[in-house]
Protein backbone atom coordinates (compact mmCIF):
# COMPACT_ATOMS: atom_id res chain seq x y z
CA UNK A 1 0.00 0.00 0.00
CA UNK A 2 1.29 3.70 -0.61
CA UNK A 3 0.17 6.38 1.42
CA UNK A 4 0.97 10.11 1.00
CA UNK A 5 1.08 12.21 3.33
CA UNK A 6 -0.13 15.62 1.44
CA UNK A 7 -1.83 19.15 1.31
CA UNK A 8 -3.68 21.10 -1.23
CA UNK A 9 -0.37 22.14 -2.68
CA UNK A 10 1.55 21.85 -5.88
CA UNK A 11 4.73 19.63 -4.44
CA UNK A 12 1.62 17.27 -3.40
CA UNK A 13 -0.60 17.92 -6.84
CA UNK A 14 2.65 15.94 -8.75
CA UNK A 15 2.98 13.16 -6.68
CA UNK A 16 -1.14 12.38 -6.80
CA UNK A 17 -0.30 12.96 -10.69
CA UNK A 18 1.98 10.20 -11.17
CA UNK A 19 0.38 8.10 -9.22
CA UNK A 20 -3.30 8.78 -10.98
CA UNK A 21 -0.81 8.55 -14.23
CA UNK A 22 0.56 5.38 -13.36
CA UNK A 23 -2.63 3.27 -12.46
CA UNK A 24 -1.40 2.61 -8.33
CA UNK A 25 -3.46 2.41 -5.37
CA UNK A 26 -2.62 4.89 -3.23
CA UNK A 27 -4.29 6.80 0.17
CA UNK A 28 -3.65 10.48 0.65
CA UNK A 29 -3.03 11.41 4.21
CA UNK A 30 -3.96 14.85 4.52
CA UNK A 31 -1.41 17.58 6.71
CA UNK A 32 -3.03 20.52 7.36
CA UNK A 33 -0.48 23.06 6.95
CA UNK A 34 -2.80 26.24 8.08
CA UNK A 35 -3.09 24.73 11.39
CA UNK A 36 0.77 23.41 11.27
CA UNK A 37 0.42 20.22 11.12
CA UNK A 38 4.00 19.94 9.21
CA UNK A 39 5.61 20.69 12.38
CA UNK A 40 4.39 17.95 14.75
CA UNK A 41 6.68 15.35 16.84
CA UNK A 42 4.45 12.82 14.60
CA UNK A 43 5.54 14.22 11.50
CA UNK A 44 9.02 15.10 11.23
CA UNK A 45 9.67 11.75 12.35
CA UNK A 46 8.72 11.06 8.77
CA UNK A 47 10.07 13.95 7.42
CA UNK A 48 12.78 16.45 9.27
CA UNK A 49 12.35 18.82 6.98
CA UNK A 50 8.13 19.57 7.73
CA UNK A 51 7.36 19.59 4.30
CA UNK A 52 4.99 17.39 2.63
CA UNK A 53 4.53 15.20 0.41
CA UNK A 54 5.87 12.19 1.77
CA UNK A 55 5.68 8.82 0.75
CA UNK A 56 5.33 5.46 2.13
CA UNK A 57 5.53 2.80 0.42
CA UNK A 58 4.66 -0.37 2.62
CA UNK A 59 5.16 -2.54 -0.59
CA UNK A 60 8.62 -2.05 -0.43
CA UNK A 61 11.27 -4.43 -1.60
CA UNK A 62 14.04 -4.06 0.92
CA UNK A 63 12.78 -6.35 2.69
CA UNK A 64 12.88 -5.11 6.75
CA UNK A 65 11.08 -1.42 6.79
CA UNK A 66 8.74 0.60 4.44
CA UNK A 67 10.23 2.96 2.39
CA UNK A 68 9.64 6.57 3.49
CA UNK A 69 10.93 8.79 0.72
CA UNK A 70 10.19 12.98 0.94
CA UNK A 71 11.17 15.43 -1.61
CA UNK A 72 8.29 15.45 -4.49
CA UNK A 73 11.23 15.38 -7.36
CA UNK A 74 12.56 12.03 -5.64
CA UNK A 75 9.00 10.87 -5.33
CA UNK A 76 8.48 11.12 -9.11
CA UNK A 77 11.27 9.19 -9.81
CA UNK A 78 10.83 6.63 -7.55
CA UNK A 79 7.79 5.57 -8.43
CA UNK A 80 8.98 6.14 -12.20
CA UNK A 81 11.34 3.28 -11.61
CA UNK A 82 9.20 1.23 -9.44
CA UNK A 83 6.61 0.53 -12.31
CA UNK A 84 9.14 1.11 -15.21
CA UNK A 85 6.79 4.33 -16.69
CA UNK A 86 6.83 7.72 -17.43
CA UNK A 87 10.83 7.44 -17.02
CA UNK A 88 13.16 6.47 -20.04
CA UNK A 89 15.36 3.13 -18.68
CA UNK A 90 18.28 5.02 -20.40
CA UNK A 91 19.33 7.26 -23.33
CA UNK A 92 19.34 10.75 -24.35
CA UNK A 93 15.34 11.41 -23.28
CA UNK A 94 16.41 9.85 -19.84
CA UNK A 95 19.07 12.71 -19.43
CA UNK A 96 16.67 15.15 -20.84
CA UNK A 97 14.01 14.29 -18.11
CA UNK A 98 16.68 14.77 -15.20
CA UNK A 99 17.67 18.24 -16.94
CA UNK A 100 14.30 19.24 -16.60
CA UNK A 101 14.26 17.69 -12.91
CA UNK A 102 17.26 19.77 -11.94
CA UNK A 103 15.97 22.89 -13.61
CA UNK A 104 12.48 22.68 -11.87
CA UNK A 105 14.39 22.01 -8.39
CA UNK A 106 16.99 25.41 -9.72
CA UNK A 107 14.95 27.46 -11.51
CA UNK A 108 11.01 26.93 -12.22
CA UNK A 109 10.10 25.90 -8.43
CA UNK A 110 11.86 28.70 -6.42
CA UNK A 111 10.78 31.18 -8.87
CA UNK A 112 7.18 30.36 -8.13
CA UNK A 113 7.84 29.62 -4.83
CA UNK A 114 9.22 33.51 -3.76
CA UNK A 115 5.79 34.82 -6.17
CA UNK A 116 3.72 32.67 -4.39
CA UNK A 117 5.37 33.85 -0.49
CA UNK A 118 5.39 37.77 -1.94
CA UNK A 119 1.67 37.14 -2.55
CA UNK A 120 1.02 36.09 0.67
CA UNK A 121 2.48 38.52 2.39
CA UNK A 122 -1.04 41.24 3.96
CA UNK A 123 0.30 44.39 2.19
CA UNK A 124 2.81 43.06 -0.57
CA UNK A 125 4.82 45.53 -1.88
CA UNK A 126 4.81 46.61 -5.57
CA UNK A 127 8.50 46.27 -6.43
CA UNK A 128 8.42 42.87 -4.72
CA UNK A 129 5.61 41.45 -6.38
CA UNK A 130 7.33 43.20 -9.74
CA UNK A 131 10.72 41.52 -9.37
CA UNK A 132 9.01 37.80 -8.15
CA UNK A 133 7.19 37.80 -11.23
CA UNK A 134 9.54 39.14 -13.62
CA UNK A 135 11.58 35.67 -12.43
CA UNK A 136 8.52 33.30 -13.10
CA UNK A 137 8.45 34.94 -16.56
CA UNK A 138 12.09 34.34 -16.76
CA UNK A 139 11.71 30.56 -16.31
CA UNK A 140 8.73 29.93 -18.06
CA UNK A 141 10.95 32.07 -20.74
CA UNK A 142 12.67 28.59 -20.67
CA UNK A 143 10.54 26.45 -20.46
CA UNK A 144 8.77 28.12 -23.89
CA UNK A 145 12.38 27.32 -25.71
CA UNK A 146 11.85 23.66 -24.94
CA UNK A 147 8.67 23.66 -25.87
CA UNK A 148 8.38 25.24 -29.16
CA UNK A 149 11.16 22.69 -30.55
CA UNK A 150 8.76 19.05 -28.71
CA UNK A 151 5.28 19.06 -27.53
CA UNK A 152 6.64 17.85 -23.94
CA UNK A 153 9.53 19.22 -22.01
CA UNK A 154 11.70 16.66 -22.29
CA UNK A 155 11.40 15.51 -25.39
CA UNK A 156 8.59 13.61 -27.75
CA UNK A 157 7.28 11.86 -25.03
CA UNK A 158 5.26 12.82 -21.45
CA UNK A 159 7.00 12.26 -18.66
CA UNK A 160 7.82 12.90 -14.48
CA UNK A 161 9.30 16.38 -15.82
CA UNK A 162 6.07 17.52 -17.07
CA UNK A 163 4.25 16.48 -13.93
CA UNK A 164 7.01 18.38 -11.69
CA UNK A 165 6.25 21.49 -14.13
CA UNK A 166 2.83 21.33 -14.31
CA UNK A 167 2.45 21.26 -10.37
CA UNK A 168 3.66 24.38 -10.26
CA UNK A 169 2.44 26.18 -13.18
CA UNK A 170 -1.19 24.89 -12.10
CA UNK A 171 -0.76 27.88 -10.16
CA UNK A 172 0.21 30.52 -12.26
CA UNK A 173 -3.26 32.68 -11.61
CA UNK A 174 -2.71 32.18 -7.82
CA UNK A 175 0.10 34.52 -7.61
CA UNK A 176 -0.77 37.02 -10.54
CA UNK A 177 1.51 35.07 -13.20
CA UNK A 178 -0.31 35.28 -16.96
CA UNK A 179 1.06 32.45 -20.00
CA UNK A 180 0.10 34.58 -22.38
CA UNK A 181 3.05 35.46 -23.84
CA UNK A 182 4.16 31.70 -23.69
CA UNK A 183 1.65 30.21 -26.44
CA UNK A 184 3.93 27.12 -26.52
CA UNK A 185 3.37 26.74 -22.81
CA UNK A 186 -0.19 27.71 -22.71
CA UNK A 187 -0.20 24.81 -25.74
CA UNK A 188 1.50 22.31 -23.11
CA UNK A 189 -0.39 23.24 -20.13
CA UNK A 190 -3.99 22.53 -21.97
CA UNK A 191 -3.11 19.39 -23.14
CA UNK A 192 -1.67 18.07 -19.80
CA UNK A 193 -4.50 19.64 -17.80
CA UNK A 194 -6.80 17.97 -19.77
CA UNK A 195 -5.22 14.51 -19.24
CA UNK A 196 -7.98 12.67 -17.07
CA UNK A 197 -5.40 11.33 -14.59
CA UNK A 198 -3.93 14.94 -13.67
CA UNK A 199 -8.22 16.35 -13.70
CA UNK A 200 -8.60 13.41 -11.04
CA UNK A 201 -5.43 14.33 -9.01
CA UNK A 202 -6.54 18.12 -9.00
CA UNK A 203 -9.84 17.54 -7.48
CA UNK A 204 -8.04 14.87 -5.08
CA UNK A 205 -5.54 17.12 -3.93
CA UNK A 206 -7.93 20.30 -3.68
CA UNK A 207 -10.41 17.89 -1.19
CA UNK A 208 -7.60 17.78 0.97
CA UNK A 209 -7.90 21.58 2.11
CA UNK A 210 -11.82 21.21 2.37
Amino acid sequence: MLEVFAFATPNSLKVSIALEELGLDYRLVPVNLRQGEQKSEAFRALNPNAKVPVLIDRSSESGVDDLVLGESAAILVYLAEKTGQLLAKDGIHRGKVFEQLFFHASGLSPAFLQAFLVNLQSSPQAEAQARALSEVDRVLGVLEHNLEQRPYVAGETYSIADIAHFGWVWRHQAIGASLAKFPFVTRWYEDVSERPAVVTAINKTLALAQ
